[in-house]
């Protein structure tokens, strides 16, 4: 038989229950702005009926219900969305890395314009051909000078300039290093906090939240993965555990963080200035990247995972082999444009002394070098070192004229053949074996000046160097606009089931409220069924 009171005790569990559902309501209201918030439900259950399948139940027609119950309070969210957002959201970290870094050496190349080095060098070599036509004038030898020291320190300007950049961007992967490793300690932490309340029966809701916010965020530096792991005890079946987040290197996992442990991400000793074993501060910028050390583990930069840290690393520079003395070759945006650099000031400085040498000056000087700072022997370094020789400063030794056999092969004042020779060098046809001088039947021999560029022409090499960086350029601004618009659509899904709708709770709270009214209106009437029966029964005859 069913007890006097089982309605009031249904009625009860629904009040109380339809109240929690309101305060799930307003607390999702409170946090509609908090960033990484997901809302919160709470799971209706039916509690158990009555009475239980027994020898000895009740002799009543069946089953009663006794109401319900908030079994539990979960978030909505939908797993596979977040590991959309986040691979989208890594490949968006690495382009805009890439970007920044172009954009940064596109704004010092600054080509075409009037002030980049492939005007500065044409400026020069007009000035040479306005030489020819006057070479005993004075004043169109200083123009030469003058047009000779501004290639000079053009070439100085673009790669102090590049170095520099380089040299922040090496700072900014120690910046970066540092915040992954702070993201993998708090993730860590939270592990530890999670895994202390779920095994009580209760889902830490608000903890995953800032879990999976913190996961957001490092999906942008590095591409990781999340492995989950149940906690165990009373903790409930939707419980989501503690994250083990990891990356791979091959088949092999590297674990960032394991439960409550965490490795930090290091460079091995000697590829860091300040020696710290945790990151960087700035990084020498003729080494290059090599190793990456997360804990014990060593991964070369070239197995190492997509992110922002990965296209900072390919802009700075990274060792991608050895050369022949096995010393190792640093690749990358920065130091590939730097060697173009130091080798068109060599093969430029070098062909245009060789041709300078095999002409006269104004007072039958011959032999002299127009640039100086060139190391015969060593290509690295020379659009730094590059400088016009000291012999210039005397005007008569411009070599402007070639040879004259009326007079003893001493160079004519009034000849300017030299001149066209010299202005013709950013056109002289580059092969594996010679370089014609335009105007002479003379020849260099390119294996015996060790040059460094040996197809083209010293512009059509610059010019193919800055097609390369405005086509590298437009790429990765394209594919960091797509990355950006995929991972918006992602986060976009990802709101339409996650973010808090003020309209929707607004409709819940109605709901809510209309249901807790409704059972307290039950709880009134069984109150007068039992003033009924208290008070009005068994009152006949008096």
């Amino acid at each position: 038989m069913l007890s006097t009171f089982h309605g009031l005790e249904v009625a009860k569990r629904g009040m109380m229950t339809q109240q929690a559902a309101l305060y799930v309501t307003g607390h999702n209201i409170a946090n509609a702005n908090t960033p990484g918030y997901t809302r919160q439900r709470v799971n209706f259950a039916q509690t158990e009926p009555f009475p239980a399948p027994a020898i000895n139940r009740p002799q009543i027609p069946g089953q009663m219900g006794t109401g319900v119950k908030a079994d539990l309070i979960e978030r909505v969210r939908e797993y596979f969305l977040d590991i959309q957002y986040r691979g989208e959201n890594n490949k968006l970290g690495y382009w805009e890395a890439r970007t920044d870094a172009i954009a940064k050496m596109e704004d010092i190349m600054n080509e075409p314009s009037d002030n980049g080095l492939a005007k500065t060098m044409d400026q020069f070599w007009q000035a040479l051909q306005d030489l020819s036509v006057t070479p005993e004038n004075e004043g169109a030898r200083s123009v030469v000078r003058q047009r000779g020291l501004a290639v000079v320190e053009t070439f100085h300007y673009l790669s102090n300039s590049l170095t520099q950049i380089q040299t922040d961007i090496g700072t900014q992967i120690g910046v970066t290093v540092t915040q992954i490793n702070s993201l993998a300690k708090q993730i860590s932490d939270l592990n530890k906090q999670i895994a202390s309340v779920e095994p009580n029966g209760y889902l830490p809701n608000d903890l995953y939240d800032e879990r999976d916010r913190l996961i957001d965020e490092l999906s942008k530096l590095i591409n990781v993965q999340v492995e989950k792991h149940q906690t165990g005890g009373n903790a409930p079946a939707t419980a989501e555990g503690t994250y083990d987040i990891y990356f791979l290197n091959g088949d092999e996992k590297v674990y960032l963080v394991q439960g409550g442990n965490f490795q930090f991400i290091s460079f091995p000793k000697g590829q860091d200035v300040d020696g710290d074993k945790d990151h960087i501060k700035e990084m020498p910028p003729s080494m290059g990247v090599d190793l990456i050390q997360i804990g014990n583990t060593q991964v070369s930069v070239m197995d190492f995972p997509m992110g922002k840290l990965r296209g900072l690393i390919e802009a700075y520079g990274y060792v991608s082999g050895q050369d022949s003395s096995g010393q190792p070759i640093v690749t990358g945006i920065y130091p590939d444009m730097l060697d173009n650099l130091d080798k068109l000031a060599y093969t430029f400085g070098t062909l245009f002394n060789e041709v300078h040498k095999q002409g006269y000056g104004l007072n039958g000087s011959n032999g002299v070098a127009f640039f100086d700072g060139i190391d015969p022997v060593q290509v690295k370094g020379t659009a730094k070192t590059i400088t016009l020789s000291a012999d210039i400063n005397d005007l008569a030794k411009i070599a402007a004229s070639t040879g004259d056999e009326k007079l003893g092969n001493t160079g004519n004042p009034g000849n300017g053949n030299n001149a066209i020779n010299l202005a013709n060098v950013g056109s002289m046809l580059l092969s594996a074996d010679t370089v014609s001088l335009i105007g002479t039947t003379n020849t260099i021999q390119i294996k015996e000046l060790n040059l460094p560029l040996t197809s083209g022409t010293i512009q059509t090499n610059y010019q193919g160097w800055i097609g390369k960086l405005g086509v590298d350029g437009e790429q990765a601004n394209r594919m960091k606009n797509n990355s950006d618009v995929l991972r918006q659509s992602v986060e976009e899904r990802r709101q339409s089931v996650s973010s808090v709708s003020l309209d929707e709770e607004m409709m819940n709270m109605i709901k809510f409220q209309h249901a807790y009214n409704a059972a307290a209106r039950q709880i009134t009437v069984i109150d007068e069924m039992l003033d009924k029966i208290i008070n009005g029964m068994g009152i006949v005859g008096r």
